[in-house]
């Protein structure tokens, strides 16, 4: 029996490999190999697939949202709140601006940060909330930007897993002060090495960033802020160039997998993820709730297939995190015992798809 990954990269590369190979002579034969033409190129394309005014190519997501917050002015004294039910990669961005981050729970049924506990976390420090499309599917977006506007705060997207993403009809991304994108290798988008980049519709925002992730420079040798070394690569914006154009097309079957996971995977074991009829998901991943998380593994894996777990400890109970005034987070704490990420990736056969779900109704 072949054993079936939870992710397989090397599928997407053997249909590709040939414009990779190309584009990476390409950047080799024109030396551009930080910043430069390709990397603006990737910036116009992304921004124009966005729909947005301006995307910055940045080292990594991580690295995003860490700019986005400096150019916002998060800094130590500030709180910014993010939900527990995420990659510990959302909170690095505020904490490493200076500022403490208070963590809301999630939802109980969509698993996305849940409007009532972001209230519930407010204080008169509060200057951003970040929400996390998680697992390529969009928060309840109408929600929190209320209560950032009527409380004055900003409002950071992370759309780390959820490039291509709509909430009523419209791109994640656009509805922020400002967006973080990741393109690590495993994304629905990604490089193949560190990668991602800050949205935003601020022009002061975008010349901000701009300067920050290029040692404060905007002119050579003239530095007009402390600034970081936080730039994307030539080669590997000239890879998300290529990628760009195919990422619609593997997200259809992203959906067309989660199209058959939700219909056919009728186990009352299995809990799935609530999706109200305003979101369009992206499927980064598709994440299940059972009852017993480790005899479902080993039921999977001892019929090939190999499953993930995402998020197995919650940000806020992680032990670099400060312990003074964390709050229970008892959705995200339910969460992260019970997830279990299913195989998802467009080159699925639908054989594979079919074998999952077998798999998943005889657990």
């Amino acid at each position: 029996m072949t054993e079936l990954n939870f992710m397989d990269l090397s599928r997407q590369y053997e249909g590709i490999k040939e414009e990779i190979r190309q584009a990476f002579d390409d950047v080799c034969s024109q030396t551009a190999f930080v910043g430069g033409p390709f990397v603006e190129k990737f910036e116009d394309e992304f921004s124009s697939f966005v729909g947005a005014r301006h995307t910055i190519g940045v080292s990594n997501g991580t690295d995003a949202l860490f700019l986005a917050c400096k150019a916002l002015g998060i800094g130590p004294g500030d709180e910014v709140i993010v939900p527990a039910n995420t990659f510990i990669a959302s909170a690095w961005g505020p904490i490493h601006a200076g500022a403490d981050v208070i963590f809301s729970d999630c939802q109980k049924d969509t698993w996305e940060i849940d409007p009532k506990s972001v209230e519930d976390c407010l204080t008169k420090k509060t200057k951003a909330i970040v929400g996390v499309h998680l697992y390529g599917q969009p928060f309840d977006v109408d929600a929190i930007k209320s209560i950032a506007y009527e409380n004055e705060l900003y409002l950071i997207e992370d759309c780390a897993q959820a490039h291509c993403a709509m909430y009523k009809g419209r791109p994640v991304g656009t509805f922020g002060d400002a967006s973080g994108f990741s393109f690590y290798p495993g994304k629905n988008l990604g490089a193949y090495g560190d990668a991602g980049a800050v949205v935003t519709n601020n022009d002061d925002i975008d010349s901000a960033i701009r300067i920050l992730r290029n040692q404060g420079s905007h002119i050579r040798y003239h530095h007009e802020k402390v600034g970081y070394n936080m730039r994307l690569d030539g080669i590997q914006a000239a890879i998300l160039s290529v990628k760009l154009k195919y990422l619609r097309s593997w997200t259809r079957r992203r959906q067309d997998i989660a199209a058959s996971y939700d219909r056919e995977i009728t186990n009352g074991h299995i809990i799935k993820q609530k999706r109200p009829a305003y979101v369009e998901s992206v499927h980064h991943l598709y994440v299940v709730c059972v009852d017993d998380r480790d005899s479902f593994i080993k039921h999977m894996k001892e019929n090939g297939v190999l499953c993930g777990i995402h998020y197995p400890i919650p940000c806020h109970l992680q032990s670099a995190m400060k312990k003074e005034g964390i709050r229970d987070c008892p959705n995200a704490e339910f969460q992260s015992e019970h997830c279990v990420s299913l195989p998802m990736f467009p080159e699925l056969t639908d054989v594979e798809v079919n074998r999952v779900i077998d798999l998943c109704n005889s657990y």
